[in-house]
């Protein structure tokens, strides 16, 4: 993909979660006042919640796309960050910090590719 079409890509994504964001908070809101919400697991502002939830999937998903070059991982992992949500997350990153060498930092872990072969 090129870089003009991961922009695209990119910008579409982020504009399409901003938008599912403020349309869900303003549903929630207009339902019940945040104080007020209360223990209901039914209620709009769990609702809410879990699509604040998994917009971040998606979000975090965003990078693992970035970082993983076979479709097979790219699939696996999106099976398990939106099933197992922040356990994934956080195994994904150990695995990834894991990885890097001696004396590499953000830059490395954030920003280089997967480029190994399966075994």
């Amino acid at each position: 993909m090129s870089p003009i079409n991961v922009r695209r890509a990119l910008t579409l994504l982020f504009g399409a979660i901003l938008v599912v964001m403020l349309a869900v908070t303003g549903w929630a809101s207009s339902r019940v006042a945040i104080w007020n919400a209360g223990p209901d697991l039914r209620g709009p502002w769990a609702i809410a919640t879990l699509f604040d939830a998994y917009c971040g999937f998606l979000t975090f998903f965003a990078w693992v796309c970035w970082k993983e070059t076979r479709g097979g991982a790219r699939m696996l992992w999106f099976v398990l960050v939106m099933l197992l949500g922040n356990i994934a997350m956080a195994f994904y990153v150990l695995r990834e910090l894991a990885r890097l060498g001696p004396g590499e930092g953000m830059a490395a872990l954030l920003g280089r590719r997967n480029l190994r072969l399966a075994a």
